[in-house]
This record gives structure tokens, sequence and C-alpha cells, in this order.
């Protein structure tokens, strides 16, 4: 093939890969225009934006970057947004994400009459997954909202993105061992919320992110990606490009530092972070480094001065093959300079500088590796272990607020006893597998039980809320690992008891946790309600759980249109045979310590399984979002029933709500009664 680009000669069927074709790049070239009286105008976006009206973006998280174009440098304002590389066209969007018909458009209309027609679902090329059109669906995300978020819509996206990731992992597992192929629903669920726009924070800027605070955790790339963090689902460096002359000079936005270079993050206030490329694997060899898109923006950020967010990816210490990403603030570039790394090829160096006044996320997750491997001692620890080995993680004892040397005596006892004569349901026969039980297996009663469906992914992270969970017991042949005995084999995360300032002792963890993992069941002893009158359940007992109050709803589960399913999708409403109630006065674990809050971070879920022939109830906690560590655990009590007419405060309970959240229910009863009481002066 002679006259091929640069010069070089090539034949047709051999590829010679050292050498560099003298290509220019697309956008020097001279675009052409077909004539519009032969169809449709035909629209040329730039890669990045921005989009005329009825344009918007297609799966934007793996856009490259430095093409990205913004009004000012010196404002904090940076109004690129990420989008592919091919931009495909869309219909219009309302302000509530809905399709609307363009004004002028030359595509044929049908008739406004009444159809059956349904839009035909589209099966993704790389899955069994079935992605409903995005006419068909409404993502409840405004415009506005997209372009700035805010911390609950920050917080709604990840559950969502969560919720859909876990169903898709729960598909796949029961596929995988058919198929064999292990695929990544993190990427499909991510996929599919870009897609079809239910993200935030797509505008571009330097500096903080709405709605994204320091020390927020997250398990996977994709979820940086929907709320703004870093639009990169896999390059360390998120930067734009910037009109200022005529080479577009980019300017670095924010980094992850995962371990994939040769960084040095050892220090919580600095960090050497290791330019991108050149890296070598199997197929080809390190070569030096090149200034050019991200490194090119943190040469030019260090000259600016702007701040750059940073990402500190860590394993994680309940799954040591994957790792959790913590915002841990804003740095500047303080110098650049290069060096040899461990291949032997040349490579940048940038050292970043926490800026001054704010909270330190990475400072706290050293500490914790210091406590656990024993090289410090944790400030105000009483107890090593208040569990005395009753668990298989310990649980420490720690007050760093007063001279309280420990909560009142009790009994520690990790599960809930039941009294002889206590009858909930009558047990029904377990499954039949000899080793583990399999999801996909419909020959297994327990599976069958719940609906068809293993209740828990691969990982052991529960998918759904259901009215009841079945979980396999003791009775069962299969192994005492078996994924569906989650709740039975005891605590996972190293849990602290700790003193607070103002609501007595708590709960936390030294480890972050996921959406949908195992804490603890609430251990106690289950009483009737003539018992618990007399133990003072609703008052002075303050270590008493109750199945029948009233409890906030919150909406957990996957949205079935998001994988092509019709109807509500499964139901989150509980379904318990009998009210129970346990205390944990006298006996007891460490949900015993959890305190409530109105906007918690952990919720209860009923599981049944049987023991010797008998069939009884427990009460699980999972962990409703993400977890950073030392964050304290919180569920919601409920309010008791007898309370369910009172409008101010004393009527929600006998102690006043110090949950402090912004939604704390008290506070809105006692604007309420308020309230009421100023109409009635009218």
């Amino acid at each position: 093939m002679e006259g091929g680009l640069g010069g070089n000669n090539v034949s047709p069927n051999v590829s010679d890969k050292s050498k560099v074709l003298d290509v220019k790049p697309l956008r020097t070239l001279v675009p052409m225009f077909p004539d519009s009286s032969e169809g449709p105008p035909f629209v040329c976006v730039p890669p990045h934006g921005p989009f005329p009206p009825g344009f918007s973006p297609f799966f934007p998280f793996s856009a490259p970057q430095g093409f990205q174009s913004t009004p000012d440098l010196n404002q904090n304002n940076f109004n690129s947004t990420a989008v592919p590389l091919r931009a495909y066209r869309a219909e219009p969007l309302d302000s509530n994400g809905q399709n609307v018909s363009p004004v002028g458009s030359s595509r044929k209309q049908k008739s406004a009459g009444p159809s059956s027609a349904k839009p035909k679902a589209k099966r993704s090329k790389d899955s069994d997954v079935v992605v409903v059109p995005l006419s068909n669906y409404n993502p409840g995300i405004s415009l506005s909202d997209r372009e700035d978020g805010n911390r609950e819509l920050v917080e709604n996206l990840l559950m969502r993105f969560d919720a859909l990731r876990r169903k898709l992992s729960q598909m796949e597992d029961a596929k995988e061992i058919h198929s064999g192929i292990i695929k990544r629903a993190d990427l499909k669920a991510g996929n599919i919320m870009m897609t079809k726009g239910v993200r935030t924070n797509m505008k571009k800027r330097v500096g903080a992110v709405p709605g994204v605070e320091i020390g927020d955790i997250f398990f996977f790339r994709m979820e940086l990606c929907l709320v703004g963090l870093h639009s990169q689902s896999m390059g360390g460096i998120d930067y734009l490009s910037a009109r200022g002359d005529a080479e577009a000079d980019p300017v670095a936005l924010g980094i992850v530092s995962s371990g994939g270079y040769d960084d040095d993050a050892e220090d919580p206030d600095v960090l050497i972070y290791s330019g991108q490329g050149g890296a070598g694997n199997k197929d080809k060899e390190a070569s030096d480094q090149k200034l050019e898109r991200g490194n090119l923006a943190l040469e030019r950020s260090l000259h600016r001065g702007n701040e750059v967010r940073v990402i500190r990816g860590l394993k994680d210490a309940l799954n040591q093959a994957s790792k959790v990403y913590v915002y841990d603030g804003l740095f500047k570039i303080q110098e650049s300079w290069m060096e040899k790394g461990k291949s032997g090829c040349n490579m940048f160096k940038y050292k970043l500088v926490r800026i001054p006044g704010q909270a330190g996320a990475f400072s706290t997750w050293k500490a914790i590796q210091k406590w656990k491997a024993g090289l410090s001692s944790k400030v105000g620890l009483i107890l090593p272990d208040l569990t005395s080995g009753a668990e298989s993680t310990p649980v420490s004892l720690v007050n760093e607020v007063d001279d309280e040397k420990g909560p009142a005596y009790f009994t520690y006892f990790p599960t809930v006893k039941y009294p002889k004569s206590f009858k909930l349901v009558q047990p029904s026969p377990g499954c039949d597998c000899r080793d583990a039980c399999q999801p996909g297996n419909f020959n297994c009663s327990c599976i069958q039980k719940n609906g068809g469906d293993f209740p828990y992914t691969a990982n052991g992270i529960l998918v759904c809320r259901k009215p009841m969970i079945y979980e396999c017991g003791p009775s069962c042949p299969c192994f005492r690992n078996c994924k569906n005995k989650v709740s039975q084999l005891g605590l996972r995360v190293h849990l602290e008891v700790f003193r607070t300032r103002d609501r007595g002792w708590g709960l936390r963890s030294w480890d972050p946790i996921r959406a949908g993992t195992f804490i603890c069941e609430y251990a106690g002893e289950v009483i009737d309600k003539s018992k618990a009158r007399l133990d003072g359940g609703d008052g002075d007992n303050e270590y008493v759980f109750h199945t029948n109050r009233i409890y906030e709803s919150f909406k957990w589960n996957y949205e079935p249109a998001l994988v092509g399913q019709e109807g509500p999708g499964p139901t989150e409403d509980f379904d318990i045979p009998a009210h129970l109630t346990i205390s944990a006065k006298t006996n007891g674990n460490v949900a015993r310590f959890m305190n409530h809050s109105c906007s918690p971070n952990v919720f209860w879920q009923p599981i049944m399984y049987e023991s010797n022939g008998e069939a009884f109830l427990r009460i699980a906690f999972f962990a409703k979002r993400h977890v950073p560590p030392m964050t304290e655990l919180t569920y919601d009590y409920g309010i008791p029933h007898s309370d369910d007419t009172g409008s101010n405060a004393a009527a929600y309970g006998r102690k006043k709500c110090l949950c402090g959240s912004p939604k704390c229910r008290a506070c809105r009863r006692n604007a309420d009664y308020a309230y009421a009481m100023v109409a009635t002066t009218y």
C-alpha cells in the first residue's frame, strides 16, 4: 500500500506499531456539509457541546477530554459538559426530563389519536438486560438539577444507582453458574442511568461539587461520574480545555490516586501524584510519559493555581479485591518535576498540598490502619472487645467525651432469645442442597420461599427489601458459609461503641460499609405485650425494639423500568405474622447502642429461618447507603401507634429527639403544632 498516511509503506495485512502515523487531529479538518435541499439539516456539534435545542449527549462517562471550552478561566463557573466523541440525536426534554416534540421538526408526525402502540424496548448488545426507551421513562430530575446538584439529590442518585446495580448483579449471578461469564453490573447500571438522564452536576467546574462532601465514599467509579465528582470512568485525571489562546490550554479539575502508578500517598495533607501514560503491560513495554492531555492539564493548573479535587482509592477492608474511593477535598499543585519510575522510564510528578481549613478524610483512614495494626492506641479506649469473645470480630468500647467508664451492666448475647412457649409460625421444610445454595437453582426450597430470587448478591449484599427474607437454617444440609445465611455468620465489620456528646452511647464502624451490607441483628429477649408494659417497653426501657411501630417510608429497591420490567416491582412493606417486641435491657448485643435518626443510614429487615424444627424471626440491620468509617450508625425507632394523633413534640415520645436531621419528625411536628396554635388565635 503506497502513499499511505504519513508516507509509511504498510502491508495491507501487517500493522507496524513501532511507527507513529502523522495524522492531523479531526478538529483541524474542514467539515463538509451536505446541501440542505437534499434532506434534513445536518447539525455539526463539537464533541463536548454545547448542544443546540433538540440534541443531548449519549452515554458521556467515557468521553475523551481536551475539546471542551469555557467562557472564562478566572471564574469558578466552568460551563462545559462532558459528552462523548459521537453525539447521538435525541428528543428534546422538558424541565421534568420528559420528551417533547421539537418545534419545526422535519420529522413526520403521526396523528394524535389514541394508539395502543408502545415504544419497543431494545436489548443491550453486551447483556440480556432489556433497556426501556428514554421516551418511556421519567428520570424524575429536572434539567436544572442535572446541571447543578444538592446533597439530597446526590444521596438519592447513589441509592438509585446501587439499587439498580444490585438487581443487575442478582440477575447476572443467576446466569453465571450456567455461562461461567462474570459481567460488570456497575458499568451496566451506569450506562443505563447516564443514557436516561439520571445524573447530576453535568456542568463541569473547578472546586467543590454541589452535594458532595469531604469524606464521602464510593465503591464504583461510575458513582463518581453520576454525581459529577469525576467524569472519567477509567482515567485518573479529569480536566477540560478553556479559551485563552489558540492552543486552548486544559485545566485540571480532579485526580484519582488509586495505586495504578508510583504515587506517594502516605501524608494526609500532601500527595505526590504520578502523571498518566507510559505504563507497560503484557502487550507493550513501558515508555516515557508525554506532556499532553491530563499531564498538560496538571502542569497548566500548577501555573494557574486553581483548586484540584483529590479522590483516593483504597482497599476495601471487607473485600480486598475491590477498592473504596474517598473524596479527600481540594488541593493545589505546588510543584512538578520529572524522574525515573520503577520501570526505568521518565514520568511526571506533581506535588499537591491540601488547602487549609478543610476536614480531613484520609487522615481518619490512616489512623484506623494504625489502630488495626496495633501501631497506636485509640484515644479513650476502655475495652478492646466489649463482647468478651462472643463475636468473631471484636467491638471496641471508647469514651473521648467524659469520665463515664461504660454503659450500665448487661449480659452480651449475640442473638435473640425466644421463650419456650412463644410460637410465631409453623416451620416449613428446609432445602436439600448438599453444598452451598446457588442463585438460579429453582430446586432449592429456600430460594422458592424467596419468590425464586436469591436474596443476596454473590458477595453477600442484600438485593432488595422484602416483606420477609427466608434464609437457610441450621437444619438445612448446605454449607455453613452458604450465601443464604448472611445474617447468621456474625459481625463482619469492626464496630465501636462510643460515647456521644448528647445522646449517651452510640455505635459506629472502623470499616467503610457498602449499601446493603449486613451489620448486626437486634439481640435480646422476646417479650409479650404485658411484659413489655411492665418492663417499660415504651418509656423507661430504652433498649427495646417493636415491629409494629409507624416507620417513615422510603424507597430502597430498584426501579423495574430501568431493567425492562413492567409494574411496581417488589413491595417494601414488611409482612410479620405477629407483633414482635425484643428487650435488650439485660441481654443484648451492639444493636442496643444504635441511636435513633429521622434520616437514618441503617434499616431493619425481618428474616426467618428454621432451627431444631422451629421457625424463628430475626430482625437484621442493613446499611441503607454507603457509610464512611467513624460515622455513627442510626436507624428509625418509629412512632408508637398510641401517639399517632398527637401534634406536638411531647406526643412523639417521652424524650426529645436529638437526631439533628433536617428532616427531623419532631421538628416537623413542632412546626405543625405551632402553626395550628397560631391559626386558632385568629
